[in-house]
This record gives structure tokens, sequence and C-alpha cells, in this order.
């Protein structure tokens, strides 16, 4: 056989085996996104949300000298939320997962006892109380956080199987994490709706995202999910970044362990969101779990491997 026909060969066979391992993680991460869609609104939890915004610069300031020559270094304020945590819909949406919160305290001033905040948050979402929910989400929008990135925790259901058509997935190489081995794959949204809201005080901004998928190389259990999306603002281009850390958990559902988001302009850091979630919970357990059939599901956009 010829080089040139024996490279061709192995290039294809290498191609062949992509694609398999290709299909075989996607498939496991959408049914790892189904358990998800379905347990997480019976699971609370306690968020602490820590920001991290920069002040606006003050318009007049007199600076002489070389101080003149260049702008001053950007001075941040802090936020601490914490917070009982959970996941549900509203009947206007029904199949558009939101995360809702019952504030416990902010910058350590005591809103409510975490043990009545939890029942409260627990009895609003038994009771299918939109009308709570609706109160919860305002609550959280009235804190006056800057930047407030909301539906991280739930990043995992981008990749249900009804959605995998939208994207375009490409395996790309293995890192560690978290002592383990992963798999990292890189994704990119080719068409359906934008998948991040990020509020800018009473603007919603609505992104189409790119990033990183990581699996665990030994069932391609999810471990990590990053994002990444450009907007642009005020002649400049506003970039978004978020990060989220899965790991699975004792009620047979992978659940987030660290949320990160952060705003950047220019290369300059104006907001960073690091929320991490404790003390899970679980308030009910009646459900049966179904899978969209394989013919609903469109088939993901797969790029060839590199040779």
């Amino acid at each position: 056989m010829r080089p040139a026909a024996l490279t061709a060969l192995i290039l294809s066979a290498t191609a062949l085996h992509a694609a398999e391992d290709l299909g075989l993680i996607l498939r496991r991460v959408s049914e790892e996104a189904e358990v998800f869609r379905v347990m997480a609104p019976r699971i609370v939890a306690r968020e602490t949300l820590r920001q991290k915004a920069r002040k606006k610069r003050s318009r007049f300031r007199l600076r002489v000298g070389e101080a003149a020559l260049k702008p001053p270094p950007p001075k941040y304020r802090t936020r601490l939320i914490v917070s009982e945590y959970s996941f549900s819909t509203l009947a206007e949406a029904p199949e558009a997962l939101l995360e809702v919160r019952q504030v416990v305290s902010v910058d350590g001033r005591k809103v409510a006892g975490s043990g009545k905040a939890r029942e409260t948050l627990t009895l609003g979402l038994l009771n299918n109380d939109d009308r709570a929910k609706k109160r919860m989400l305002k609550r959280f929008e009235k804190l006056g956080l800057r930047g407030a990135a909301t539906d991280f925790g739930q990043l995992i259901l981008l990749f249900r199987r009804t959605n995998l058509g939208r994207f375009r997935f490409r395996i790309d190489r293995r890192e560690r994490l978290r002592d383990e081995t992963a798999i990292v794959l890189d994704y990119q949204q080719m068409e359906g709706p934008e998948a991040l809201t990020i509020f800018e005080g009473r603007r919603a901004v609505h992104a189409r995202l790119e990033g990183e998928l990581w699996v665990r190389a030994s069932d391609y259990v999810p471990m990590r999910i990053t994002v990444r999306t450009e907007q642009p603002q005020g002649g400049y281009t506003a970039v978004h970044e978020g990060r989220v850390d899965y790991a699975s958990s004792k009620y047979g559902v992978l659940l987030p362990l660290e949320v990160v988001y952060r705003k950047l302009i220019e290369g300059e850091l104006l907001v960073e969101n690091v929320a991490a979630y404790e003390e899970f919970q679980m308030f009910a357990v009646e459900t049966v779990i179904e899978f969209p059939s394989e013919e609903s599901a469109a088939p993901p956009a797969a790029e060839p491997p590199s040779p």
C-alpha cells in the first residue's frame, strides 16, 4: 500500500473513532441533562454569592504629574449574598427552568433565618405558586447586584437531546480536573434561542454561547461547562465568561458545586460573581424520568478532527 493511501486510511479510521466517541459522550451528557431537568426542582441548597464590581470612576478629579498620564487604578465594591437556592418553572413557560432564591443575608445583615428561608422556598415550590416564585425573583433583582448573570446553575440543560442539533461539537484535548482525567469538547451554538441572560440595570442581554464541555474520561459524566460570549457596549466589546463545575450527588443527579461569572471590557474586569453551593437536600422524590426518543432529537453538528 502506498504511503499516501495508508495515511488517508489512518486519518479516516481516526475520524470514525472520534465520531463514535463524540456520539457516546453526547448521549451520556444528554441523559444527565434530562435527569437534571426532572430532579433539580426537588433539590434545595445553600448558595453563597460573592460579587466584586468595579465602582464608577469620578468624572472630575484633579491629577498632576505622571499620575495625570495614565488612568487611575479601578476600585471595587464587594457584596456577599447568602440564599436558599433551587430551580423551578412558571406556568407561563413550563419548559424554562429558572433559578429561585430566598435570601438569608446581605453583606452580613440577616434578612431571614436559614430554616425559615428554606421552608418558605420549599413551600413556594411544592405548592407550585407562581406568585411566590415571582416575588422571590423580584426580591433578588432588587438587591442592586451589578451585572447579575442568572440561570447558570442549570447550564447543563443546554445539552438536552432535543438541543444538541443547535450546537457544533469537537473533541479537543484531555485535562486533569479534581484529580480525574477529563475529555474537553469545544462547542458553539449555531442556532436556536439565546441561552444566557445577563441583567445590566433594567436591560436584559440575551446571548448565544460558545465554550467548553468537560466530561469525565471514564464514564463521560459532565464535570465542567464554560461559556463565553461577546456583546457590543458603548463603542467597546463586552466579554462575558462563565464556568460551572458539577459533581454527582447522593440523589442521583449532577448538582453545581461552583459558578463563576466575569465581565470584562477592553481586558479590564468590571464584574466577578463567584457562587458556591452546599447543604443539598431533596424535598420530594416522586418522579418518573422519561428520555426524549431518538427520532425527536436533531443530530448534533460535529467538526472533523484535525489531522
